[in-house]
């Protein structure tokens, strides 16, 4: 009794074929083969942590430092800031005028803050909705201006001040920080709203809205991460720029903690102490903006970004 052949490849001698025999299918073969890399194609582990523990050692170095001269006693040699003592920050603070200083750096900051904001937010709109004769000038001459260094404004800048009557007045500082952050502020801006859909406030215009109204209702808030971004930008330039509160204060109820921190380096002698609690002081600030706009950072860059 003979039994009948059901696989035609056996009658006809020939091998079965890959699908028959259960092999996969072509492109599902060695992981990542067809949907990029796989496991096995990327790189350690160690090769990435490495460069970036190496890179956080070399930033994080700087700072423990400052903190063990301001948190350790005065002629100590450990590297270890224990037993610690508030001893530097209580003389800079209340001996030394930081209390002050602190004061006037934070009213420069935050008036610094709104009016670049908001007249980048005026400007940068005009550069972006309307099309009028110079704009390209325009915007090249703002990018030029970023070449220029503040240095070489710094006497017709004393000039306007002493003949408006602001020299050693906090307005002279605050109006010099915001005269040379507008262009980049500007351009930001102006790229911001341009990225926001037109057709958002047109829409807007027909349901009876005018264009201030449409543009405080729609474009405002689309802009929110990238006005928190250029207005954090600004505050930190304000905070830590020394060269124009140098030049334009000359008491010291007026002065602010970048040059606070100057005047604590004698001619013969430096108090380290002193010197790394104020450093402390000044960074502080500006560490705690920075975590905050971390997240915004990312998101400013596509600041009315429509999906859809």
């Amino acid at each position: 009794m003979t039994t009948a052949i059901t696989d035609p490849s056996a009658a006809t001698g020939e091998l079965p074929s890959a699908a028959a025999a259960g092999a996969p299918p072509a492109g599902r073969g060695r992981r990542g083969s067809a949907r990029g890399p796989g496991v096995a194609d990327r790189a350690p582990r160690w090769q990435i942590y490495l460069p970036l523990g190496l890179y956080l050692l070399f930033t994080l170095i700087p700072f423990y430092w400052m903190l063990l001269f301001a948190l350790r006693p005065a002629g100590s040699t450990s590297l270890v800031p224990w037993p610690a003592t508030t001893v530097h920050f209580d003389k800079v603070w209340n001996e030394l005028g930081f209390a002050v200083f602190f004061r006037n750096s934070l009213l420069v900051g935050i008036a610094s803050l709104l009016m670049t904001t908001v007249v980048a937010l005026a400007g940068g709109y005009a550069l972006a909705r309307f099309r009028f004769r110079g704009r390209g000038g325009f915007l090249l001459a703002l990018l030029c201006s970023q070449f220029i260094p503040g240095a070489l404004m710094l006497v017709p800048l004393f000039e306007i001040f002493r003949e408006l009557g602001l020299v050693n007045s906090l307005w002279s500082v605050v109006i010099a920080e915001t005269v040379f952050q507008l262009p980049l502020s500007l351009i930001l801006i102006s790229g911001f709203i341009r990225n926001v859909p037109p057709e958002l406030e047109e829409a807007a215009w027909v349901d009876g809205c005018g264009r201030f109204r449409a543009f405080c209702a729609v474009v405002l808030p689309l802009l929110r991460p990238g006005l928190i971004a250029v207005g954090s930008f600004a505050f930190v330039h304000s905070w830590n720029h020394f060269l124009f509160a140098l030049m334009f204060l000359s008491s010291q109820e007026k002065y602010t903690i970048p040059v606070g921190l100057n005047y604590t380096i004698g001619a013969e002698s430096v108090d380290l102490g002193a010197l790394a609690a104020g450093g402390v002081v000044a960074a502080v600030p500006v560490v705690i903006v920075f975590a905050f706009i971390q997240k915004w950072l990312v998101a400013g860059f596509s600041a009315g970004a429509v999906k859809g």
